[in-house]
This record gives C-alpha cells, structure tokens and sequence, in this order.
C-alpha cells in the first residue's frame, strides 16, 4: 500500500519567521536625508560652525570689545585670526558676528515661514476675494527692490538686530506665499478635506490641522532657503551701513569695517567672508538633502 505525504498548511510554512518593520513618514524622510552624504556633511559643518561662534567666544580669552597692545598683528598663536588697528582680536570679532549673524538669518526664517505660511494657506483656502486681495499684495512686496525697503526701514530702528530680521523676515514671507498658496490650492479640493468639512470641521481646524502639516516637506526647504537669505540680506545691509551697528558686530558689519584695509590688514576682509560663503553654501546643501528626502517621487539618492 502506497503511502501518501499530506502537507498540512502548518508545515507549508516556512519555520523562519518574517518581521516587517513599519515605518512612520518621519523616518523615511530622516533615512533618505542621512543617506545624502553631502547634505549630512554640509549639516555637521554648520553644526561645527554655530559651537564656534557659541561656545568658542565663552571659552575664548579675548572678548570683541577688549583692546591689546597688539596693534595690526597679522594672525599668529596669540591672535589667529590677527588684529585690527585698535588691537581688539579678529577671532573674538568674528565669533561675535558669527553669533549675530545666526540669530537675524535663523530669525528670518521662522519670521518669514510664520508669516508666509499664514498668508498663502489663507489665500488658497478661500480663494476668490481674498485669494486676489493677498496674492496682489503678495506681487507688490515681490516687485519692491528689496535692499533698498529693508535699508530704509532698518535705518529708523537704528540697527537693532531683531529689527532687521523682521524686516528681511517680512519682506521674504511673500515669495513663501505663493508656494504655500499653490500647494493649498491642490490640497483643498482632496477627499480628506471634502470629509473634513463634511464632519463640520471648522475654516481654522483645516488650515492647521489638514493643509499647513501636507504642506510641510516644503516649507522646511524653504526655511533652509530664508536662512541663507538672511545671512546675505543681513551682509548686505551691514556692508551698506544700515544693519547692526558698532559697538555691537556681525559678519556684514566687520567686511564693512575692513573695506578699506582689505590691502593693508586682509585677515580682517577674508576671514567674515570665508564665513558668510561657508554658511550660504552648508545650508545650500543642506536645502537640497531635504528637497531630495522630502520628495515621494525620489528613488535615486544623490551623494
């Protein structure tokens, strides 16, 4: 008698035991941004960067106001990024404007994403009227020389360092609307909101609830965009004489100082702008990891 060899569905089944790990949208985001070789770099540079201008000026023995006798030194060990004519240390000079500087660019980016953010979801939520009324004010703020707004209102808060981040703040918060508004606009008419206001959910509750948090893989970007805009604008309006204003310093304010010694003293020109081009292109790169780890379309990671 032929014996038969049932397979019964419990040995059908493989002893070795598969476990699927699910992961939140966050961590999708987080492995496909760590993966990004050169935006982890440009990240642990800035990192580098802020402990310098935070911690090094607490444990440095010179502050920016102190005066050696040291006069027009060129960097050495006492002094390595030298002095300037009055012997007061570049180092201490430039931690101090790198701290500044930080504060008006990180500023500018919570002021301008604060304010961008609210104005686009609003217009793109309600559209008609409204949208018009915000999204035209939107254009003339665009279309206004920048420079020269921000230089004359910054000139009557006498250089307050949170009064220029306001106005740079404020001024860029119109490019920010109209991202905001066009991803508002596709969003709106989505199933998930339709069931939104089905349940009687109110205008607000949507807006902050539903549309600002699928907005946010953009918003983020744009962040790391206003900063280096904020580090640039700031420069430029120190360098023009209407950001932060001596006995106080920052990046822009220390190349404005040193213009006219670049031949003379340079280490008093390079090293502030060695900084102000180091943090453009760190958060540069650092914009784009995010752009990259952000996008559901991406299935290639650039390194």
């Amino acid at each position: 008698m032929t014996e038969q060899l049932q397979i019964t569905p419990e040995k059908a089944v493989s002893s070795k035991e598969f476990t699927v790990q699910e992961r939140s949208q966050f961590q999708i985001v987080l492995r496909r941004f760590m993966r990004h070789r050169l935006a982890m770099g440009s990240l642990f540079v800035f990192i580098l960067i802020v402990l310098f201008a935070y911690a090094g000026a607490a444990l440095w023995k010179y502050s920016y106001t102190d005066i050696t006798p040291d006069n027009s030194m060129p960097p050495s060990w006492e002094h390595p990024f030298g002095t300037d004519n009055l012997g007061r240390d570049g180092l201490a000079k430039v931690m101090r404007g790198l701290q500044q500087s930080l504060k008006i660019a990180l500023s500018v980016a919570v002021i301008g994403i604060v304010m961008g953010t609210a104005w686009g979801a609003i217009a793109g939520y309600f559209g008609r009227h409204v949208d018009n009324l915000l999204m035209r004010f939107a254009d003339m703020v665009i279309i206004l020389p920048g420079i020269a707004v921000a230089a004359s209102l910054a000139s009557i808060s006498q250089g307050a360092w949170w009064s220029i981040a306001l106005i740079i703040g404020g001024l860029a918060s119109a490019n920010v609307s109209r991202l905001i508004r066009g991803l508002v606009l596709s969003l709106r008419e989505q199933d998930f909101i339709e069931a939104a206001r089905a349940l009687g959910a109110s205008d607000s509750r949507i807006i902050l609830r539903h549309l600002v948090p699928n907005a946010l893989g953009p918003t983020i970007v744009s962040a790391t965009i206003l900063i280096a805009v904020g580090i640039l604008a700031e420069t430029a309006l120190s360098f023009l004489g209407f950001g932060v204003q001596p006995p106080d310093s920052s990046l822009g304010l220390l190349i404005q100082q040193a213009q006219s010694a670049v031949n003379t003293r340079p280490w008093l020109f390079y090293f502030p702008g060695f900084f102000i081009i180091l943090i453009a292109l760190t958060i540069n790169f650092i914009g784009d990891g995010l752009r990259d780890a952000f996008d559901p379309k991406q299935t290639r990671v650039r390194r």
